[in-house]
């Protein structure tokens, strides 16, 4: 047993027996290398890594591999998951020094922390070009013992060049209607036309980008910007990334086709898609785009909410093979024709065969397919289809499951939050905004302490040891102002002003531009500063989003600014590199649009005041903030929410105000002059 024991990181627990002995990130394990004389290895993955297991079963459960490094290094172990601001930093080392990176990330590292030599997976045997681990391990030791001072000189170059990488995008000014037309440009030009989506393989779901075209078609009326997502939407649906069973979306498409996925599923990834089809249908009225959005909301209830109410991080990709009893990837949700016919019968098993594109030749490995659906499959009326797939499920629920990394990230759930209330108010299903409530308690009473800073995971309950990092803030903080408008409880407001709050006191510099972690924080090699949008938001453009929502909330003059400020990169990076600042293009049309404000007055067991909320929700202007709530107090406040401040009842209704850049419209009972205002889908 190694020092991984008792921690609440499950990556690391898978860990906990290996021969390695491993150290989690601490200032002891750097003491001991100082003391020994010798390099740190630093190894970071994550629990749904594939080449993170596989590297794991070849190298960290080999004996002779682990006597090896437990003599000449010491060994620490990250969870990318818990620790993003180490994996940030280091990643920017290893990116720089190779071109590429990724994870198992491999990194060696003076008793300083500074690193000299990088790598990701490296496999037992010389293969592909790639040197063998422990050839690696030796080359390192040899240099470490027999050139010192070459190994300080490129040490201590690495961290002068990462030190000379600091942004100042906060002096960039406030992207206006050309940034947005520029990045407009820039994404028709990397769009797959064919298949949807951009770039080629693997295909990552562009879904901050998706939201951005919404928002951009809402604001602007561009046929193109809707098109490319509607496309994409429908490709993805129907690809072998999307779980035509069970829901949900996989990490990514390893060909350009969306065919075969890595089939880890993130609670981010889905989190993020789910509110993307349910803009979608709000924009559309789509019926696929309302059902995936349903589906991969359910798929997060069943699979990922945890007992104590909050998301688990993720699934595995691999799961046990019945027949070879090795873990493998796909293994739980390919399909083969025989197996088809023994679940469904002759018939109907031939025609799910059609309808989900399951092949004799395969379209996955060992002649198995990744279920899709093809756009020229057979037709099935509701019933059917719905046999057909219960007894599917039925039959995939008797295999080995994948296995489930159940930590709470409190970025990732803050995205849950905001999709599960939408998705509930959308689609009138209390349940997911219940849900979504239960999360946002969990984040208040485990993640948040008394002066409202956030631990970045939890696990069965219990806190981590972690600080939250600038996401954990930003995604939290929306998550909490999208259950506000959807529950018109003001406390969510209060609690995301609390956050904000620190965002501007403890992340930003002087400029305006944002940092991943607080000034307090513990100090690594760099402060990391990432502001670009990736598999998730960055903190940078998560925070932006989130300050600017509530100073519309608000009317706080200080939180616009800051949110304008920080929005300085979108204006640097938006023409250029619109595919990575995605979620920051989506937060600048709020910008650029208002964002509008409204406030929605009545008592709450009317029904009127009722379908005008609804109808607010459903409004398409990009970022729009909504405020629900009984007229003006006694005293002229607007008791929870600032914007129901001198708000009154029209004509003994319920009422509707809508404002925008310091200019209101006039009041209104009406749902269709409501829509109208917002440029809403009528209920």
């Amino acid at each position: 047993m190694n020092r991984l024991a008792g921690v609440t990181s499950p990556y690391l627990l898978q860990h906990a027996d290996n021969p390695v002995d491993w150290w989690p990130w601490s200032p002891e394990a750097f003491e001991e290398a100082r003391r020994r004389n010798v390099p740190v290895l630093l190894s970071v993955g994550y629990s749904a890594c594939h080449w993170c297991h596989v590297m794991a079963h070849e190298s960290f459960e080999d004996g002779p591999t682990a006597a090896f490094m437990n003599e000449h290094f010491v060994n620490v172990k990250v969870d990318r998951e818990e620790r993003p601001d180490i994996d940030a930093v280091y990643m920017e080392a290893v990116q720089a020094a190779t071109g590429q990176g990724g994870w198992p990330m491999t990194v060696f590292l003076t008793p300083d922390a500074e690193p000299f030599y990088f790598g990701t997976y490296f496999p037992p045997e010389p293969r592909h070009g790639m040197p063998s681990f422990t050839q690696v391990l030796e080359g390192v030791r040899t240099a470490w013992a027999g050139r010192p001072e070459e190994v300080a000189e490129v040490a201590q170059r690495i961290v002068r060049d990462l030190a000379g990488r600091q942004l100042d995008y906060g002096k960039a000014g406030v992207p206006g209607p050309e940034e947005l037309a520029g990045a407009l440009l820039g994404l028709t030009r990397e769009y797959d036309a064919v298949r949807g989506g951009f770039g080629g393989a693997p295909k990552f779901p562009p879904s901050m980008v998706l939201e951005f075209l919404l928002r951009h078609h809402a604001r602007t009326g561009s046929e193109g910007a809707l098109q490319m997502a509607v496309d994409t939407c429908e490709a993805m649906a129907r690809g072998g990334i999307y779980d035509q069973l069970g829901g949900g979306f996989a990490r990514y498409s390893v060909d350009r086709e969306w065919v075969v996925p890595h089939f880890e599923k993130m609670l981010y990834d889905n989190a993020l898609l789910c509110r993307v089809y349910a803009h979608l249908w709000r924009a559309t009225g789509s019926d696929l785009a309302r059902r995936v959005a349903l589906e991969t909301a359910d798929f997060m209830v069943r699979e990922l909410r945890t007992e104590q109410g909050g998301f688990a991080s993720a699934l595995d990709a691999d799961s046990e093979d019945p027949v070879s009893g090795k873990h493998v990837e796909g293994a739980y949700y390919a399909w083969t024709p025989a197996q088809f016919a023994e679940v469904l019968g002759e018939d109907d098993g031939a025609l799910a065969q059609a309808y989900f594109g399951v092949t004799r030749e395969g379209t996955f490995e060992h002649g198995a397919s990744v279920l899709q659906l093809p756009q020229d499959g057979p037709a099935l009326d509701a019933e059917r289809l719905a046999g057909i797939k219960e007894r599917l499920l039925a039959s995939r629920a008797r295999r080995p499951a994948p296995g489930r990394d159940d930590k709470v990230v409190a970025a990732w759930n803050g995205l849950a939050i905001a999709a599960l209330a939408e998705c509930g108010a959308y689609f009138e299903r209390p349940d997911l905004v219940e849900r979504a409530t239960e999360a946002a308690d969990l984040l208040v009473r485990v993640h948040m302490d008394g002066s409202a800073r956030l631990a970045r995971t939890s696990r069965d309950g219990r806190v981590g040891p972690n600080a939250g990092v600038l996401e954990d803030y930003g995604d939290v903080a929306e998550g909490f102002l999208a259950l506000a408008s959807v529950t018109g409880e003001g406390v969510w407001l209060e609690f995301a002003g609390f956050l904000v709050d620190l965002v501007m006191a403890r992340f930003a510099a002087e400029d305006g531009s944002l940092y991943d972690t607080a000034h307090d924080a513990e100090r690594l090699i760099r402060r990391p500063q990432d502001p670009t949008d990736t598999a998730a938001p960055s903190g940078w453009t998560a925070a932006a989003g989130a300050l600017l929502s509530y100073a519309a909330h608000t009317g706080s003059q200080p939180h616009r600014t800051a949110a304008e400020r920080a929005l300085g990169v979108v204006h640097a990076l938006g023409p250029r590199a619109p595919r990575f600042i995605g979620h920051g293009l989506a937060v600048a049309e709020a910008l650029v649009d208002g964002p509008r404000e409204v406030a929605i007055v009545g008592h709450p067991d009317d029904p009127a005041r009722a379908a005008l909320h609804r109808t607010a929700l459903l409004g398409t202007a990009p970022g729009a903030v909504v405020a629900v709530g009984l007229p003006r107090a006694a005293d002229g406040s607007g008791g929870e929410f600032p914007l129901l401040a001198e708000r009154t009842l029209v004509r003994d209704l319920p009422a509707a105000y809508v404002c925008r850049h310091f200019v209101c419209a006039r009041p209104t009972t009406e749902l269709v002059e409501l829509a109208d205002q917002l440029g809403a889908v009528r209920p």
